[in-house]
């Protein structure tokens, strides 16, 4: 069963078969999210999908380049409401991006911008995480070791990504994601955009949302969080939503 999550003005609408997530105009300093999801007040081990399993819906947005991220797709939520890094992140998903936000997790795929995705980084508990992601953080701030530094981060984990810049994010389109234990095909409007060979086998939670933040982790040894400005209401609508 999903729940709602809002935030700071988030509002969701449901009408017929249609879902509306939004957010309303706000400051650099207030963060909005509109949300569902299926994992509200489990525990991470408890999370209730893996593969096998078929995501499918129709979605569009009411910018094309709307400021914070948006998407749908399932993830294990390892993120604190201030940043704080509570477990080694695992996604398999539609994402989306605006500047700054500069995650480039896969070789040759901007960090910004309209993707589907995987990223596994394995189970590592946070307690282990915690003090080397700090570590990380520490060499990157001595010259000549922040791009080494990187470089080893992103070998250690398994993310495989395709850009959709032809997807235009304010036109309905059919969304799917096939997750298999050993590969996940993600397809719009029916031909194949992605086929990762190395997905997380979860357990992940469902998640589709639309707020203001934006993230950085460069391969120039730069981290961090923050808001950005929404000028006018932006909205994420869904249709037709099936996991199974």
């Amino acid at each position: 069963m999903l729940q709602e999550l809002l935030i700071h003005g988030g509002r969701i609408e449901h009408q017929g078969d249609c879902t509306r997530l939004s957010v309303p105009p706000t400051t650099r300093r207030a963060y909005t999210n509109a949300q569902l999801d299926d994992y509200h007040g489990l525990r991470r081990a408890n999370f209730p999908n893996r593969p096998p399993l078929r995501l499918r819906l129709r979605a569009r947005a009411s910018h094309p380049n709307p400021p914070g991220t948006l998407g749908f797709g399932f993830w294990n939520n390892p993120f604190s409401f201030t940043g704080g890094v509570l477990a080694a992140p695992n996604v398999v998903w539609f994402f989306y991006a605006s500047p700054p936000s500069n995650m480039a997790l896969a070789e040759g795929v901007p960090g910004w911008g309209w993707k589907s995705a995987t990223l596994n980084t394995g189970r590592w508990p946070s307690l282990v995480l915690a003090p080397a992601a700090l570590a990380a953080v520490l060499l990157t701030r001595l010259p000549g070791l922040d791009r080494l530094v990187m470089a080893a981060a992103y070998r250690a984990v398994q993310a495989h990504e395709a850009l959709l810049d032809d997807v235009s994010l304010t036109d309905w389109h059919d969304y799917e994601l096939e997750w298999q234990p050993d590969s996940a095909i993600f397809r719009v409007d029916g031909a194949e955009r992605l086929r990762s060979p190395a997905p997380p086998r979860g357990p992940l939670g469902f998640v589709t949302w639309i707020d203001n933040q934006y993230a950085i982790a460069s391969l120039e040894g730069k981290f961090g969080f923050g808001l950005c400005e929404v000028r006018e209401e932006q909205w994420l609508e869904l249709e037709g939503l099936t996991i199974g």
